[in-house]
Order: C-alpha cells, then sequence, then structure tokens
C-alpha cells in the first residue's frame, strides 16, 4: 500500500474515503450551528466524514459570527 493509497483507506472500517458533502453541527452554548455542504471526504462503507483543515478553519469563523451575534439557530450554505 503506498502511502497516497493509505491516506483513502477508512481508518475505523477499512473501506474507501471519496470525496463528498457533510453537514456540520455544533452547539455553541447558546445556540446551534449548522453549515450545510462542506466539502469531505467520506467512506464509502461507514460513512464516517473527515473535514479537511482548510474547511475547517471556514467553519470556526461561521461559529464564532453565531457567537458573537447571540444566535440561537443559524443554518448556512459552506
Amino acid at each position: 500500500m503506498t502511502t497516497k493509497t493509505a491516506g483513502k483507506i477508512c481508518p475505523l472500517c477499512g473501506g474507501t474515503k471519496k470525496p463528498g458533502k457533510a453537514t456540520f453541527t455544533v452547539e455553541t452554548g447558546e445556540g446551534v450551528v449548522v453549515v450545510r455542504n462542506v466539502p469531505a471526504e467520506i467512506c464509502d462503507l461507514c460513512g464516517e466524514e473527515w473535514i479537511a483543515a482548510n474547511a475547517a478553519k471556514e467553519l470556526e469563523a461561521h461559529v464564532e459570527s453565531a457567537r458573537q451575534k447571540h444566535l440561537q439557530v443559524e443554518v448556512v450554505p459552506f
């Protein structure tokens, strides 16, 4: 198995991680933030999702924005 191939194998079940879209949900303490259509690697066998670091930074910005607005629910597209 090459290093390139190893990155595409799901460490949880051995399935194959493929590009897809995920829904990210987090409770902020004051409310809930839902971000839809987040680019992610998704296992074709167990459905586990991995979000890339650059996408995670953008998600953090959405969550921080919702916190500053004191919103109870925020649903945004990626």
